[in-house]
């Protein structure tokens, strides 16, 4: 029985990970295998006609899928660049400032979080229509440049940076954006990781908004570029469409991969305030 409960959850976590690794093994699986055996429903790794020369050829010839990629980090990198400049210092004020109506704005942040992109989708549309943004790296980024999330998870993690430092540093000189900057950021370095993992892998893998405000291929971000090559290949290449689907999830598999220890503890730290 002690063996039981000991190894139960283990086998649980097992059972888990396998579920949801699973599609990305067959992604890989596919991506590898020849036309005859796309629909088998094997799962033995070693295919009996290996294809992959082939299938990953294809994936980056049909499209200009280094085009996508090179779109898809310069999208991402704006728009993480410009979250932690706007969430940093409000997450700051809100977490260590003292000033009228901070519950407030704190309780409008939390409230923001449950409103979806798409309820906002037609304004922004009209809006970047009226002017004249469309097609253009701006019009994919700029919904996104305030983060609540972002307010709301280095918010947690500054309430715990302690108020005795702060009051030294501003005894020292130090004005409110060196101490935002210099030490609290840098005292919360794990939460920024995690944020980072979280917006990077969010912005790379939207096909949503980038299928709204982009028509032109040269500008397509790395979803919308699969969609296109889906549409080249008509549905009759799939083992080269998981071909492509693999390119483009590795650079998020290995960010996560080298980042997983600030990642987990960064969310440890937001939830533990």
């Amino acid at each position: 029985m002690v063996a039981l409960r000991r190894y139960l959850p283990h086998l649980f976590l097992a059972l888990g990970a396998f579920v949801m690794l699973l599609p990305f093994y067959w992604m890989a699986l596919t991506s590898i295998r020849s036309p005859a055996e796309i629909f088998d429903v094997s799962l033995w790794p070693i295919p009996k006609s290996f294809a992959a020369v082939e299938n990953y050829a294809r994936a980056v010839g049909e499209v200009p899928m280094a085009r996508f990629m090179l779109n898809g980090v310069i999208v991402c990198t704006g728009i993480l660049v410009v979250q932690v400049l706007t969430a940093v210092p409000a997450a700051y004020a809100l977490a260590k400032l003292r000033f009228p109506g901070k519950r407030l704005l704190l309780t409008l942040v939390i409230a923001a979080l449950c409103v979806p992109m798409q309820a906002l989708a037609l304004p922004l549309f009209v809006g970047l229509a009226k002017a004249d943004l469309l097609n253009t790296y701006f019009a994919m980024m700029a919904p996104f440049f305030l983060s609540v999330f972002a307010i709301f998870l280095f918010h947690q993690s500054f309430r715990g940076y302690p108020d005795e430092v702060i009051e030294a540093a501003r005894m020292d000189g130090f004005s409110e954006m060196e101490i935002c900057w210099g030490l609290v950021l840098r005292g919360s370095l794990p939460s920024l990781a995690a944020f980072a993992i979280f917006s990077l892998v969010a912005h790379w893998n939207d096909l949503y908004w980038p299928m709204i405000v982009v028509t032109d291929t040269q500008l397509a971000p790395p979803p919308l570029g699969m969609l296109l090559f889906a549409d080249v290949e008509s549905g009759a290449n799939y083992g080269a469409l998981m071909a492509g689907a693999a390119i483009i999830t590795a650079p998020m598999v290995i960010c996560f991969l080298l980042a997983r220890r600030h990642f987990i503890a960064g969310i440890t730290m937001a939830g533990v305030k």
